[in-house]
C-alpha cells in the first residue's frame, strides 16, 4: 500500500449514526431530546429511517428551474482567497505602472509569493534577510530541498517583485538621499530595476521646491522641461515625470498605460468588495443541471459516475481548494425556496397526487414542512414566515459544490434530508466549540475578517477540517446518503461538500432548551451587527399572550425567558431616562416589516422599544446605541415602545401562574434529584412525585421522563440489592468448576454500589453492600500485594484462594492467584532442587524448564526460568565436553582434565560425565602414583601386577605417559613369550609355555590302571603351616604370580618338582609292574588305544609304558639306539641350553617378571644343578665320561612279554640315584649330551652284566641343590628359536584314544569307594608281605602315628580339609595317597589300581 502524502488529506472521524424504531420514529421532537446528549457532543449526526420508510419525491422535475450560484473551488478556502487576494494586489500594482506580473517557478514549482512575502516578515524584513543571510532558513521553511542554492533565487525573486511593493504599503521615503542609497546597498545585481516610484512621487509632493505656474509641461521631480522626448505623463492626472527622474529611473517609455505615484496610491488603497458567490447566467432544469453535473464528474474521473469512490472525491476537492494554480468552477442549486418550486415532501393541496398508500407522509413528522411548525417548535410563535427556517429551502449539487462554514441563523436546530443522489459529505464541530473555531480561523485569516467581521455568517468561507483539527477543533464527519436525515444542533458549525448531483431538502427548528440560547445568540448578532432573521423578543411575547394554552414546560422557559427580557428592558429604559428621553409613545412594530424596524447601528430588529428622531422619521436605533442615532439634542429623541412595563409584568405573571403548580412539581423533583448524601430521599418519595406527575398531567418532558428513570432504577437496584443480600439471587448456583453462572464481577458489584450511592434516593442496602464490598476490595488490595511480590509463599496464596470462597463473586485475582500458585509450587521445586545441587540432573533441570515454559509469564518465573535455562545450557556445555573430553583419542593429559573439572566443579549440578571425569582424574592420579611406586621399587614387577596396571591405564581416559612406557614393555613381554613359546613348544602342542617349563604337578597317561578316589584324612601335624595347593597348573601360576620375589617362585618350583619325582617314580613302577610277565598278556591294554600289545612295540624311557609302533612312532625316525620318549613325555621341542640361555637373558633386560621367567629360570637352575649332580654321581659310580655313543640294534628285554623295537635301560639292579639323575635328565625340557651319554652309558652296562643289578650306593650322597637360589632375571631381548618337529603323528594318537574308548566300554562297572581319612579311626597295620624295599619305607615312614600314614616311598604329605585316597587291588590292599602314587580322582573312579610292591611280587609269582 503506498504511503500518503504529507499533505494528503486525512478524514477525521465518523459522527454518531442512529437508527429509530418506529416507536421512536413516531415523534421526532422525543427522539431528537432523546440523542441530544450524545449527539450535541459531536455536533453533527445521522439519522436513517426505519426501513420502509420512503416518501415519494413530489417536486416536478421538468418544471423546477433555478439559476446557481458559481463556485471557483479555490476561492472558497480561506487562506487560499487570502492568497488570492494578495496576488491580486501584486498584480494590479504591477500593472498599474505598465508591467505584467508573471509568477515564477523554482524548482518547477509555482514560487508561493504570499509565503514568502509572509515569511520575510515574520524574520523581520528584508534588509534583517539579507544582513544574517535567512534565505537558507527561509527556502527551508518553504519546503524546498538543502543545499541547491535556492535562496539566492528566492531572494532575487523578492528584490524584483515584492520589494517594491512592501515598500510601496510602508510609504518609505525611496528618494535619491543618504537613507535611499542605505537601502540601496543591498542590491547587488544591477539588472534588477525595481520600480519604487510610488512613493517617491508622495516625497516629491513635500520636498519639491516650489516653481513659478508656467504653461510649460516640467517634472514634478526635478522642475525641469527639458527633453521632453523623456517626460511620461500619468494616464490618471496628467502629472510629468522624467524616466530618468523616477527611482530606479527608466530606460523607455512603457508601452502600456502608465500611473504616476499619486494614482497608483489611490488606486491601489480602494478597499475591497465584499466577497460572494456570482450567480450563473443559465437557467437550468432540474434534468438539464443533472445532465450537466454528471457529465462534469465523469469526465473529471474519466470513470462512471457511480464508480467514483466517495474517498477520492474527497480527497480531491480538499486538493483543489488548497491548490492556486488550478481553477476548477462548479455550480450549487442553493436556498432554493420550496414555497416557490415546491418541496420535495409531498403537501396537502399540492399539486402532486398522492397515493393513498404515501398519505400518511402528508402528516408524518419527519415530513420537514411539518417539522418545523409542529406544536412543540418554539417557531410556531413566529407569526411570519421564513424562508429557510420555517419553511424548507432545496438543494440541487453537483460534484464539489460545497456549503461553507456557518452556523445557522438564531443558532436553532437544522435538519437536512437527502431525497435522492449521489451522497452530501458533512463536517461538523460541536457547539461548544463553536468560538475556538472562529478564533482559528481568525487567526489563519485575519485579512479577510479585517473586511468581514461577519465573514462566518456569509457561508462564502471554507477551512481544511485537517487545519481546524491540527488547532485542536474537534472535527466529525458524515456521508449522508439518499434517505438518510443530517441535524446539526445549536451554534454547531458545519460545512460539507456533494459527491455528485443529488437534490436535499433543509428546515430550522427551535425546542424548548433552545430559548437560552436564542437569546444568547441575540447579543451576539448585536455585537457583530449582524439582522435578525425574527425578533426573538417578539416571540416571546406572542407564547406569553397565549399563557393559557402554552404547554407547561414552554410556559416555564418563557417565564425565566420574560424575567430577563424585561429586567433589562426596565435597565435599559432607566438609562435613556436619566439620558434625558422624555417623549413616549406606543408602537406597534409587530405591524411593520423587519427590514423598516432594525437598529440603524447594530441592525437588530427591534420590538420592545426603539428610539427615533425628529430629524428623520424613518431612522431609529435600539436602547444600546442610542447615542449613534444622530446629532440632535438627546431631549428630541422619542422612546417608541411596544407595551409599557406595567403590561409586560401582567404577562409574565399569566406565564407564571400557568407553570407556577409545573414549577413547583418540577423544584420539588430537581431538588430530588440532586440531593447529595444524607439528604437524599427514600424511593417512596420519588414514588408520590410521578404520582403526582400522573395526576396533574404534566408533559412527558426530560425532567419527568429523568425522574421516571432513576425511580424505575432505583426500584431495580432495590430488588437486586436485597436479593444479594438475602442470597436468593436465582442464578445464584454453582456450574461444575465451582463458579456461579452468571456471578456478578468485583467491577460491576462495586459499580452497582456506586449506583446505589449515587442515586438520587437513599436506599437501606446500600451501607450493608458497601461492606461486602469493602471486604471484598481487602481481598483484592491483599491479593494485589502477594501477587507483586517477587517470591510469594505458597502458603499465603493458598489462604486468600482459601478466603475467596467466602465470596459469591467473580474476582478477577483467582485466576491470577491460581496462576501464582502454580508459579510458586514451580518456583519453590526450583529453590529446593537448587538447594540440592546433588540430585539437580540435567533432566530436573529439563523437566523443570518444560513445567515453566507452561506457566503464565512472570518476572520471577522470567528470571529463575532464565538461571535455569542458563544452568542447564551451562551444565550441558559441560557435560557434553566432559564426554567428548573422555572419549577424545587420543585421550586428553591430565592437566587439560583437571582444568576443565575444576571449571565444571562450581556448577551446582548433578552432572554423570563431570562426576566421572573427576572420578577418571582421580583414578588416573592414583594409578601414576601406583606408577611411580612401581618405577621407584628395586624389584622387578610381576607381570601380572604390570598387565593389570596397563589394562587399568587404558581403561583410564587419560593420556597417561608411563602408560606408553609399560606397553611397549608388554609388547616386548608378549613378543618373548612368544619367542620362548616358538623355542620350546611343539608343532600343534596343546600345551602351554608355563605348562612346559614347570614341573608337571599332574602325572599320568591313557594307558595307566583305573583308580578308585578316596576321601583324604587330616594332616596329622596340625600345627604344620599350611601351604598352597598345586594341584593344577593354574594353581601353579597363581601361586608363582603371588610369590614377591624369585627365591619364594624358586622355592614352590622346587616343591614342584620334587611332587613331579615323586609321581614319576610311582608312574614308572606301576607301569613297570604292569609289563611284566603274565599269564596272560592279552590282558594287558597299553599304548594310546589302551589295546593289549602285539607286534613291534615302544617302551618310553620316561614313564616306562609301552605303546605300538604303529601307534607312536614316525616313519621318518630311525631306528637306531636312542633314547624315545611317548607322546605324553615329549612335551617340548627340548632346545638347547644356549637357546634357553639367550631367552633368559632377554627376560633379565626386560625386567619383569612372569610365570614363565620364573619357570624358564628354574628349568635353567635346575639344568644346571642336573649336570652337576650328573657330573658327580658319574665319578663316583664310576662312570666313563658322559658324551654320546652310538645306537645298538634293538633287542628284546629279558623281563617284557613283548617286542621292542628299541632298547631301555633295564630298572633291575640300577641304583636309585641314577634312576632319578636319568629321570629328572629326561625330565629337562632342555636338550643335553650329558643325558645322551647317560643313556647309552647305563645301557651299555645293563646289556654287559645281563641280569645283575647295579646296585645303588650304600650311603645316599647329597645332591640336592639349594631350592632357595635367588635368580634375578635381567635379561636382554627375546631370541626367537624353532622347535623340532614332533616324532609322533597325531592320527596315531587319535587311534590310540579310539582304542582306549573301545577297552572303556568293555570294562566291570565296579567301582570301588573313596574313603575320606577323617572317618577312618585306624587303618590297619597289617602290611604287605612284599620285601620291597618302597613298601618297607612307605610301612617304615610315621609308623608311630595315630592315624596310618600313606606307604609310598616318597609320601608328599598333602595337607587339607580332605585328602584323596586309593586302595590297592593287590593282595596288600593298602591306601595311599592319590597324589602320591600318581592317580587322578577319574582313573580311581573307573580303573583298579596295583602298588608297585604287589606288581612286582606278581611278576615274580607268575616266573
Amino acid at each position: 500500500m503506498s504511503q500518503p502524502r504529507p499533505d494528503e488529506f486525512k478524514p477525521p472521524p465518523e459522527c454518531p449514526v442512529f437508527e429509530p424504531s418506529w416507536e421512536e420514529f413516531r415523534d421526532p421532537y422525543a427522539f431528537i431530546n432523546k440523542i441530544r446528549p450524545i449527539a450535541e457532543k459531536t455536533g453533527i449526526c445521522k439519522v436513517r429511517p426505519p426501513p420502509g420508510w420512503q416518501p415519494p419525491f413530489a417536486c416536478d422535475v421538468d418544471k423546477l428551474h433555478f439559476v446557481p450560484r458559481i463556485q471557483r473551488l479555490n476561492e472558497l478556502e480561506a487562506q487560499t482567497r487570502v492568497k488570492l487576494n494578495f496576488l491580486d494586489q501584486i498584480a494590479k500594482f504591477w500593472d498599474l505602472q505598465g508591467c505584467a506580473l508573471k509568477i515564477p517557478h523554482v524548482e518547477r514549482k509555482i514560487l508561493d509569493l504570499y509565503k514568502l512575502n509572509k515569511l520575510v516578515a515574520d524574520e523581520g524584513g528584508f534588509d534583517i534577510v539579507c544582513r544574517d543571510r535567512r534565505w537558507t532558513k527561509i527556502a527551508l521553511q518553504m519546503g524546498f530541498a538543502p543545499g541547491k542554492a535556492v535562496g539566492s533565487h528566492l531572494r532575487g525573486h523578492y528584490e524584483k517583485i515584492l520589494y517594491p511593493y512592501n515598500l510601496f504599503q510602508s510609504g518609505a521615503n525611496l528618494l535619491v538621499t543618504e537613507c535611499y542609497t542605505v537601502s540601496l546597498c543591498y542590491f547587488t545585481i544591477p539588472v534588477l530595476k525595481l520600480h519604487l516610484s510610488v512613493v517617491m512621487a508622495l516625497n516629491s509632493l513635500q520636498t519639491a521646491p516650489c516653481v513659478p505656474q508656467v504653461d510649460l509641461v516640467v517634472c514634478l521631480v526635478c522642475g525641469s522641461g527639458g527633453e521632453e522626448d523623456r517626460l511620461l505623463l500619468c494616464d490618471g492626472c496628467d502629472d510629468s515625470y522624467h524616466t530618468f527622474c523616477l527611482i530606479p529611473p527608466l530606460h523607455d517609455v512603457p508601452k502600456g498605460d502608465w500611473r504616476c505615484p499619486k494614482c497608483l496610491a489611490q488606486e491601489c488603497n480602494k478597499p475591497h468588495e465584499a466577497f460572494g458567490f456570482e450567480q450563473a447566467y443559465r437557467d437550468y432544469s432540474l434534468r438539464a443541471f443533472g445532465q450537466m453535473a454528471d457529465a462534469f464528474k465523469s469526465d473529471y474521473f474519466n470513470m462512471p459516475v457511480h464508480m467514483v469512490p466517495t474517498e477520492l472525491v474527497e480527497k480531491e476537492f480538499w486538493r483543489l481548494v488548497g491548490a492556486i494554480e488550478e481553477d476548477v468552477t462548479v455550480e450549487y442549486g442553493a436556498d432554493i425556496a420550496s414555497k416557490e418550486f415546491g418541496s420535495g415532501f409531498p403537501i396537502p393541496n399540492g399539486k402532486f397526487k398522492v397515493s393513498p398508500a404515501d398519505e400518511k407522509y402528508l402528516k408524518c413528522g419527519w415530513n420537514l414542512n411539518n417539522l418545523a411548525m409542529m406544536n412543540p417548535s418554539v417557531l410556531t410563535h413566529v407569526t411570519a414566515d421564513i424562508c429557510g427556517m420555517t419553511l424548507p429551502w432545496l438543494y440541487v449539487g453537483m460534484c464539489f459544490s460545497s456549503f461553507c462554514w456557518h452556523i445557522e441563523d438564531h443558532w436553532s436546530y437544522s435538519i437536512n434530508y437527502l431525497h435522492w443522489g449521489e451522497p452530501k459529505t458533512w463536517y461538523g464541530a460541536p457547539g461548544f466549540a463553536a468560538e475556538q473555531l472562529e478564533e482559528v480561523m481568525r487567526k489563519l485569516a485575519p485579512e479577510l475578517f479585517e473586511s468581514q467581521p461577519d465573514l462566518l455568517h456569509q457561508l462564502v468561507t471554507i477551512m481544511n477540517p485537517n487545519t481546524l483539527m491540527a488547532h485542536g477543533v474537534p472535527i466529525y464527519r458524515t456521508n449522508q446518503c439518499a434517505g438518510e436525515f443530517v441535524i446539526t444542533f445549536p451554534r454547531a458549525y458545519h460545512s460539507g461538500f456533494n459527491q455528485g448531483f443529488n437534490f436535499a431538502e433543509a428546515v430550522n427548528f427551535c425546542t424548548v432548551d433552545w430559548m437560552p440560547l436564542g437569546r444568547q445568540c441575540i447579543d451576539h448578532y448585536r455585537m457583530l451587527h449582524r439582522y435578525n432573521v425574527f425578533s426573538h423578543d417578539e416571540m416571546v411575547c406572542n407564547m406569553a399572550s397565549k399563557a393559557d394554552t402554552l404547554d407547561v414546560v414552554l410556559a416555564s422557559a418563557v417565564h425565566k425567558d420574560m424575567v430577563t427580557m424585561i429586567r433589562e428592558e426596565q435597565k435599559l429604559r432607566d438609562k435613556v431616562k436619566k439620558m434625558g428621553v422624555f417623549h413616549c409613545k406606543e408602537a406597534k412594530y409587530d405591524h411593520l416589516q423587519d427590514d423598516e424596524r432594525q437598529c440603524a447601528k447594530c441592525r437588530t430588529t427591534c420590538y420592545l422599544s426603539a428610539v427615533t428622531c425628529s430629524c428623520n422619521s424613518g431612522a431609529l436605533v435600539c436602547l444600546y446605541h442610542i447615542n449613534d442615532l444622530c446629532s440632535c439634542s438627546v431631549t428630541n429623541y422619542t422612546l417608541n415602545y411596544r407595551y409599557t412595563l406595567d403590561d409586560l409584568y401582567p404577562m409574565m405573571s399569566a406565564v407564571k401562574q400557568r407553570a407556577e403548580l409545573y414549577d413547583d412539581w418540577a423544584s420539588l423533583v430537581t431538588e430530588t434529584l440532586e440531593a447529595k448524601l444524607e439528604k437524599k430521599k427514600g424511593l417512596p418519595v420519588f414514588r408520590s412525585l410521578l404520582a403526582e406527575s400522573e395526576s396533574r398531567r404534566f408533559p412527558d418532558n426530560d425532567l419527568l421522563r429523568r425522574l421516571r428513570l432513576v425511580t424505575q432504577d432505583a426500584e431495580k437496584c432495590a430488588s437486586v440489592a436485597q436479593q444479594l443480600l438475602n442470597g436468593k439471587r436465582q442464578t445464584r448456583y454453582r456450574c461444575g468448576n465451582g463458579k456461579s453462572c452468571s456471578q456478578l464481577t468485583v467491577e460491576e458489584l462495586s459499580s452497582f454500589v456506586r449506583q446505589l450511592y449515587n442515586l438520587s434516593c437513599s436506599l437501606p442496602q446500600a451501607p450493608m453492600l458497601k461492606e461486602l464490598l469493602n471486604r471484598i476490595e481487602d481481598f483484592q488490595q491483599h491479593s494485589e500485594k502477594v501477587l507483586a511480590d517477587e517470591v510469594p509463599s505458597v502458603a499465603e496464596i493458598q489462604s486468600l484462594l482459601d478466603v475467596s470462597f467466602d465470596f459469591d463473586v467473580e474476582l478477577p485475582e483467582l485466576p491470577r492467584l491460581r496462576v501464582r500458585l502454580e508459579q510458586a509450587r514451580w518456583l519453590e521445586g526450583v529453590q529446593q532442587a537448587s538447594t540440592q545441587p546433588a540430585s539437580l540432573t540435567l533432566e530436573t533441570m529439563r523437566r523443570l524448564i518444560d513445567q515453566g515454559v507452561g506457566l503464565a509469564p512472570h518476572p520471577s518465573v522470567e528470571k529463575a526460568m532464565a538461571r535455569l535455562q542458563e544452568l542447564l545450557t551451562v551444565s550441558e556445555h559441560w557435560e557434553d565436553k566432559a564426554s567428548s573430553l573422555l572419549k577424545a583419542r587420543p585421550p586428553h593429559s591430565i592437566e587439560t582434565l583437571s582444568a576443565a573439572a575444576e571449571k565444571a566443579s562450581g556448577i551446582p549440578a548433578y552432572l554423570p560425565s563431570c562426576l566421572l571425569l573427576k572420578d577418571t582424574i582421580r583414578k588416573a592420579r592414583e594409578w601414576l602414583q601406583e606408577a611411580e611406586e612401581l618405577q621407584a621399587s628395586d624389584g622387578e614387577p610381576m607381570m601380572d601386577s604390570l598387565s593389570d596396571m596397563v589394562l587399568r591405564g587404558q581403561a583410564i581416559q587419560v593420556h597417561l605417559e608411563p602408560l606408553d612406557r609399560l606397553e611397549s614393555l608388554m609388547v616386548e613381554v608378549q613378543e618373548w613369550k612368544e619367542s620362548a613359546a616358538t623355542t620350546f613348544l611343539q608343532k600343534d602342542s596343546t600345551l602351554t609355555l608355563l605348562e612346559v617349563l614347570c614341573p608337571r604337578c599332574e602325572v599320568g597317561n591313557v594307558g595307566s590302571p583305573k583308580r578308585k578316589p578316596k576321601k583324604g584324612k587330616e594332616s596329622p601335624k596340625n600345627n604344620k603351616k599350611k601351604t598352597p595347593r598345586l594341584n593344577t597348573l593354574s594353581d601353579v601360576e597363581k601361586a608363582l604370580s603371588e610369590t614377591k620375589d624369585s627365591t619364594s617362585a624358586m622355592a614352590t618350583l622346587e616343591e614342584l618338582r620334587v611332587r613331579e619325582m615323586e609321581a614319576f617314580s610311582n608312574l614308572r613302577a606301576a607301569n613297570e609292574s604292569k609289563l611284566l610277565p603274565t599269564a596272560d598278556c592279552m590282558d594287558l591294554r597299553v599304548c594310546v588305544c589302551q589295546k593289549a600289545p602285539m607286534g613291534a612295540m615302544l617302551q618310553c624311557e620316561l614313564c616306562r609304558d609301552a605303546f605300538h609302533s604303529v601307534c607312536v612312532r614316525d616313519p621318518s625316525d630311525s631306528c637306531e639306539t636312542q633314547l624315545w620318549l611317548c607322546p605324553q613325555c615329549q612335551r617340548s621341542e627340548k632346545p638347547p641350553l644356549n637357546k634357553v640361555l639367550s631367552l633368559l637373558a632377554s627376560l633379565r633386560h626386560i625386567g619383569v617378571r612372569l610365570p614363565e621367567g620364573d619357570a624358564l629360570h628354574y628349568l635353567v637352575e635346575r639344568t644346571v644343578n642336573w649336570q652337576n649332580r650328573a657330573q658327580q654321581i658319574s665319578q663316583s659310580c664310576n662312570l666313563p665320561e658322559l658324551e654320546e655313543r652310538p645306537g645298538t640294534p634293538p633287542t628284546l628285554t629279558s623281563w617284557t612279554v613283548f617286542y621292542t623295537e628299541q632298547r631301555c635301560i633295564p630298572l633291575q639292579g640300577l641304583s636309585r640315584d641314577l634312576e632319578e639323575l636319568m629321570v629328572e635328565g629326561l625330565l629337562l625340557q632342555v636338550s643335553l649330551p650329558e643325558v645322551q651319554s647317560l643313556f647309552h652309558i647305563l645301557l651299555d652296562r645293563a646289556s654287559s652284566q645281563h641280569t645283575n643289578r647295579c646296585m645303588s650306593p650304600t650311603q645316599d650322597e647329597s645332591t640336592d641343590c639349594d631350592q632357595h637360589m635367588q635368580f634375578n632375571s635381567q635379561g636382554n631381548n627375546l631370541e626367537t628359536m624353532t622347535g623340532s618337529e614332533k616324532k609322533s603323528k597325531r592320527h596315531l594318537e587319535r587311534e590310540g584314544s579310539d582304542a582306549e574308548r573301545r577297552v572303556k566300554d568293555k570294562k566291570h562297572s565296579h567301582k570301588r569307594q573313596k574313603m575320606n581319612k577323617k572317618n577312618l579311626q585306624r587303618r590297619p597295620t597289617s602290611t604287605s608281605t612284599s620285601s620291597s624295599p618302597r613298601s618297607d619305607f612307605s610301612q617304615s615312614d610315621d609308623s608311630d602315628e595315630e592315624m596310618a600314614v600313606c606307604p609310598a616311598e616318597r609320601c608328599q604329605l598333602p595337607e587339607g580339609d580332605e585328602v584323596d585316597w586309593v586302595q590297592c587291588d593287590g593282595s596288600c590292599n593298602q591306601w595311599f595317597h592319590q597324589v602320591c602314587v600318581g592317580v587322578t580322582a577319574e582313573m580311581a573312579e573307573k580303573e583298579d589300581y596295583i602298588c608297585v610292591s604287589c606288581t612286582l611280587n606278581d611278576g615274580h609269582m607268575r616266573k
